[in-house]
């Protein structure tokens, strides 16, 4: 599987969310990447899915919608009609994940399970075959530009085991301190889904910097 860029558009310039959409679309990228924050689950709050709507309306590729939010079901079919193809939530915000997976899978989205960097791989076995997308954090989340996770990497050669023991290869996605300094490892070591926030939207050639991570 050839690996997939998402640039995060919680980096984007707020400003010229258009431009910066638009530059995405023309660049090697593979997926949008959309936090969607509510300021309890992560002390942040992002944007909500009214300016998810106006992404979509220009973006040509997926929307890889990320909620770090509490009580995600309440707006799983609202994320999918704002135009999301993947839909990720957080294995500490649900109560019942089985069930939780099933509703995003009847929504029509691929459905993502995503893990804080204190989460072990591990509590993914008896659910790990529903699963189309683990997102491993390797930042604490709730903010872009922090210091990338060491731990990370042995946390995706742990999930490779998983893959191998259960027979399923979902994406295996990191967020967070992604950068052309560690992309190259984290791919060695079972990431095939790299987002990347800072690293792509401070650069000087966001365009340039986006081929190099997808090379």
């Amino acid at each position: 599987m050839t690996h997939k860029i998402a640039p995060s558009v919680l980096a984007a310039d707020f400003a010229n969310i258009q431009r910066d959409v638009e530059m995405v679309n023309e660049s090697e990228a593979d997926w949008f990447h959309i936090d969607i924050m509510d300021g309890v689950f992560v002390p942040n709050i992002s944007f909500g899915f009214p300016v998810m709507k106006a992404i979509q309306k220009h973006a040509a590729k997926p929307l890889d919608v990320h909620l770090m939010i509490v009580n995600p079901d309440q707006y799983i079919q609202t994320c999918a009609d704002a135009g999301a193809e993947v839909i990720t939530v957080h294995y500490e915000a649900c109560n019942h994940l089985h069930r939780t997976l099933n509703a995003i899978r009847e929504s029509g989205c691929l459905a993502g399970v995503a893990l804080n960097p204190h989460t072990p791989v591990h509590l993914l076995n008896d659910i790990f075959k529903e699963i189309d997308l683990v997102c491993l954090m390797s930042v604490n989340p709730g903010f872009g530009g922090q210091t990338f996770i060491e731990n990370t990497y042995t946390k995706l050669q742990q999930l490779k085991n998983i893959c191998a023991m259960k027979n399923h290869m979902p994406y295996i996605e990191v967020d967070g301190g992604v950068n052309l300094e560690n992309y190259q490892k984290l791919l060695e070591c079972g990431a095939n889904v790299l987002v990347a926030g800072s690293s792509v939207f401070s650069s000087s050639n966001p365009t340039e910097t986006i081929l190099a991570l997808k090379q």
